[in-house]
């Protein structure tokens, strides 16, 4: 952690697959730590394989440790909504499975009202094609991935999936929020 004096929050977030989105969050100005992991389901101490199967009730999540004197949970709902899609129930691009369904664990009373709040803007503006199927639930117990998970895209660059799935998703990122990117 960079903050001095403990003035963090907590954000977690399932938007698919957890190696594209901790490299996303990864990259945001005042997010102090991201941590690949498993929330959401009723299997205690899943294992990526469990979770895998879909029958845990675990989504591949990120938890965010950020500094919201830098950057608030309502920037951070831009980014999640803007960097996945929200409208497609246990999916996302080539993944499938309830384990990628798009999802924000809220942690207190104002996480969960602004997300509620933007869900319902976002839809009431059409700003996509279909309705937003974004579960807004409390957060529960977070799993950590296994090591190999974690810091997984800045640690396996030329690995075929990172230069194909993850690399195009960062650009878009970095074009389109360029002013929130570390400097």
């Amino acid at each position: 952690m960079t903050s001095t004096d403990g003035n963090v929050e907590i954000a977690t977030f399932g938007n698919g697959c957890f190696w594209c989105t901790e490299a996303i969050f990864q990259r945001v100005e005042g997010v102090e730590k991201v941590v690949s992991g498993y929330t959401g389901g009723a299997v205690k101490n899943p294992t990526y394989k469990e979770v895998c199967t879909g029958l845990t009730g675990h989504a591949e999540a990120i938890q965010i440790t950020f500094d919201p004197r830098k950057i608030s949970f309502t920037e951070l709902l831009e980014i999640f909504w803007q960097t996945h899609d929200p409208t497609t129930l246990n999916r996302q691009g080539a993944d499938v499975g309830t384990q990628y369904r798009s999802a924000i664990f809220y942690h207190n009373e104002t996480q969960k009202k602004l997300a509620e709040e933007y869900k319902q803007k976002l839809n009431a503006a059409g700003a996509f094609d279909k309705p937003i199927v974004t579960e807004i639930t409390q957060a529960v117990v977070f799993y950590t991935a296994e090591n190999y998970h974690q810091n997984y895209y800045n640690l396996n660059g030329k690995a075929p999936y990172c230069s194909y799935v993850i690399e195009p998703k960062l650009e878009k990122f970095e074009k389109v929020f360029s002013k929130k990117l570390k400097r």
